[in-house]
This record gives C-alpha cells, sequence and structure tokens, in this order.
C-alpha cells in the first residue's frame, strides 16, 4: 500500500536538535507539496510547515526561525530539521502529501525539560 514513511523522532533535551525525514512514493514527488503536522496528547491535530513544489515554505508562529522544512526530490524525501527543541514542541509529528491526501503514520518527539 502507498504510504508516507517517517522517521528521525525520539527523546531529547531542551535546546537539543532532531531531524525529521518522510519518505513519499511516487515519480511526480518533485510536482507535490508536501507539509508537516503535529498531534500533542490531548490536542487536535496542527500544522507545523509545509514546502511547496515551488520551494516556497510555510511555518506556523510558534516554529518559526527553530523550524526548517526542506526537500530532496531526487531522493523522495522532505525533511524537518528541529533545532531549540522545547518541551511543548513534544508531539507525534506526521507527513503529509495534499495532492494525494496521504499521511505517514507518524514519528514521535519527546522534548525532557
Amino acid at each position: 500500500q502507498v504510504q508516507l514513511v517517517e522517521s528521525g523522532g525520539g527523546l531529547v533535551q531542551a535546546g537539543g536538535s532532531l531531524r525529521l525525514s518522510c519518505a513519499a512514493p511516487g515519480r511526480t514527488f518533485s510536482t507535490y507539496d508536501m507539509g508537516w503536522y503535529r498531534q500533542a496528547p490531548g490536542k487536535e491535530r496542527e500544522f507545523v510547515a509545509s514546502v511547496r513544489w515551488t520551494g516556497e515554505t510555510t511555518y506556523t508562529d510558534s516554529v518559526k526561525g527553530r523550524f526548517t522544512i526542506s526537500r530532496d526530490n531526487d531522493k523522495n524525501t522532505v525533511y524537518l530539521q528541529m533545532n531549540s527543541l522545547k518541551p511543548e514542541d513534544t508531539a507525534i509529528y506526521y507527513c503529509f502529501q495534499p495532492m494525494s491526501g496521504l499521511w505517514g503514520r507518524g514519528t514521535q518527539v519527546t522534548v525532557s525539560s
């Protein structure tokens, strides 16, 4: 079954960094917008960042200046570099491809204080 596969989550102390990866199927990856969402315990899933097929990026205010989304079209992969992590960044992070409606299964990010 076609799916997105996230990796790179883990446990990190506040102020630390993690890089998430999302591998996507298909030979037309370069034409798709891609996004990252997250869901903290007891909260709704929320938008984190997106990168358009043009390379244009968008971020939610709470991660601006700390997170960077990027893509490697040769590897069909989108990345989320997360720096200066805070305990409130703790969540399951999901990769999303709007055009196809595909979601990954998520990767857990836990930031300890």
